[in-house]
C-alpha cells in the first residue's frame, strides 16, 4: 500500500524536534515563548519584558522598617532571525517520516542549531565572573570546583546547573580526570565517547559544543588605574587612567584592588575581589578611559542590590584578565536561569503551497514553501526569530581556555 504524504505540520514538528536535539547551550538555558504575537506575527525587534528577583535588606529588634520593593525588570529583544533554505519534491513527501527527515532536514537542521548556539554562546560577554587561565586548555577538577564556587559565592542554585566547553577543554578535562575516583558507569561512558559524564564534581550536565565563542581582548597597554574615587550607589559607569589610543572590548574582564565581591544573601565579603565585564567598547583618549560601561553595578552593602564591600579609589590598581590583543575560547558553567532564549511567534502567510508553525519547549518555528514561477522550483525556508540575554550574570561564570 502507498504511503500517505507527510504534512506540512508533521514535518515542521519533525523539524522542531530535530533542531532541539541539535542544540546544546540553548537546550540548557531559560527558554521563553512569547504567544502574544500569535495572530499577527512578530518583527525583528519585538520586545519581551523578563522580571527579575527581588532583594531586600534584613533589619534587626522588634521596629517595623518597611522597605520599597527593588523588584528589577530587563527587556529582551527578539532581534535575531535564522533561517535555512531547503528543497524537497512531491515524490520526497511519499516518504516514511523518518527517512525524510534523514534525508531532507537533519543535514540543514543541524547548521541552523550550530548558529543558534554560536549566537546564544556570544552572551559570554555580559557575563562578570570567571576562572580558568587565559591560554590555557583546562585540564583538571580545579577549574570546574572554581567555576562551582563563583556559583556558590553568588547564591546560584543547586540544581539545573551546566557546563558546556569547546572540543579541546572537553579533551583537556576527560583526560585530567579520568583517574579521579568516579562511579564505573561514568567512567565507562566517558572512556566510550571521550566526553565528560553529567554528574561530575556536582554538575548536573556536562556538555561539549563547537559553537563555544572565542574573546579578543582589548589593546590595552602599561599600568592602568582608577581615575578618581567613586561614591553614588548603582554607578554603572567607570573612568580609568590609561594610554592614548588603547581599546577596551564588549567582554573584557577586570578586578579593582581591595573592591570584594558579596554574597547576594548576607552581604558579606566572599574574600575573592569583584569581577566587572566591560559592556561597551571604550578608546582612550587623553590618557583616560572615560566613563566605561561596566556590569555589574557599583553598590556597597547598605544597598539592598550589594555588588560590592566598597567603592572604588583614586589610583586603585586595576587588573584585566588575559594578554591585551589575545584570543581565548570562552567556555561556560552556568545555572540554567542565568541566560534567556526567546522565540515569538512569525506571520504565517497565506496563499502559498505550504506553511506551518509548530511551538516546543519554548522554541517557535515556521516552515514556508512557494512555488517559483521563475524559476519553476519550489523553494523552502525554515526560519526562527529569537533573543537572548545574560538575565541573571551571577548565576554564570566564563571558563578561560
Amino acid at each position: 500500500m502507498a504511503n500517505s504524504l507527510l504534512t506540512i505540520d508533521m514535518i515542521t514538528r519533525k523539524a522542531l524536534e530535530i533542531l532541539e536535539n541539535n542544540l546544546v547551550i540553548t537546550r540548557n538555558v531559560n527558554r521563553q515563548y512569547d504567544d502574544s504575537f500569535a495572530v499577527e506575527g512578530a518583527k525583528i525587534g519585538s520586545t519581551l519584558r523578563i522580571r527579575l528577583p527581588d532583594r531586600a535588606l534584613v533589619t534587626d529588634g522588634a521596629a517595623l522598617q518597611v522597605q520599597d520593593d527593588n523588584e528589577q525588570f530587563t527587556t529582551l529583544s527578539v532581534n535575531n532571525q535564522k533561517h535555512i533554505g531547503v528543497n524537497f519534491t512531491s515524490a520526497e513527501l511519499t516518504m516514511q517520516l523518518d527517512d525524510f527527515a534523514d534525508r531532507v532536514l537533519k543535514p540543514r537542521i543541524s547548521q541552523l542549531a550550530s548558529s543558534i548556539d554560536a549566537d546564544v554562546a556570544s552572551a559570554y560577554k555580559g557575563i562578570y565572573s570567571s576562572v580558568g587561565t587565559p591560554g590555557t586548555t583546562p585540564a583538571t577538577s580545579l577549574v570546574l570546583l572554581q567555576g562551582q564556587q563563583k556559583l556558590n559565592e553568588f547564591a546560584a542554585m543547586m540544581p539545573s546547573r551546566y557546563a558546556t566547553v569547546n572540543p579541546a577543554a572537553n579533551a583537556g578535562l576527560v583526560e585530567g580526570m579520568k583517574g579521579l575516583f568516579n562511579p564505573v558507569d561514568t567512567i565507562s561512558r566517558q572512556f566510550k565517547n571521550g566526553m565528560m559524564g553529567e554528574g561530575v564534581l556536582g554538575h548536573a550536565e556536562n556538555n561539549m559544543s563547537q559553537s563555544i565563542q572565542p574573546h579578543t581582548t582589548g589593546s590595552r597597554t602599561g599600568t592602568i588605574t582608577v581615575d578618581g574615587t567613586m561614591s553614588v550607589e548603582g554607578t554603572s559607569k567607570i573612568t580609568l587612567n590609561g594610554t592614548t589610543g588603547n581599546t577596551l572590548t564588549v567582554g573584557d574582564v577586570f578586578t579593582i584592588a581591595n573592591v570584594y565581591a558579596v554574597n547576594p544573601q548576607t552581604r558579606q565579603s566572599t574574600g575573592s575581589l569583584q569581577q566587572f565585564v566591560v559592556t561597551a567598547a571604550n578608546t582612550a583618549a587623553a590618557s583616560k578611559f572615560t566613563d566605561v560601561s561596566i556590569s555589574p553595578a557599583i553598590y556597597t552593602p547598605a544597598n539592598a542590590l550589594a555588588t560590592v564591600n566598597s567603592f572604588p579609589q583614586n589610583l586603585a590598581a586595576v587588573t584585566f584578565v588575559g594578554a591585551a590583543s589575545t584570543i581565548y575560547p570562552q567556555n561556560l558553567i552556568y545555572h540554567k536561569d542565568a541566560i534567556s532564549f526567546a522565540t515569538a511567534d512569525l506571520l504565517l502567510p497565506q496563499g502559498v503551497d505550504m506553511a506551518s508553525r509548530q511551538v516546543h519547549n519554548g522554541i517557535s518555528m515556521r516552515i514556508v514553501r512557494q512555488y517559483d514561477i521563475n524559476n519553476d522550483r519550489l523553494p523552502c525556508r525554515i526560519d526562527v526569530l529569537y533573543g537572548y540575554s545574560v538575565i541573571r550574570a551571577p548565576m554564570a561564570c566564563r571558563l578561560w581556555g
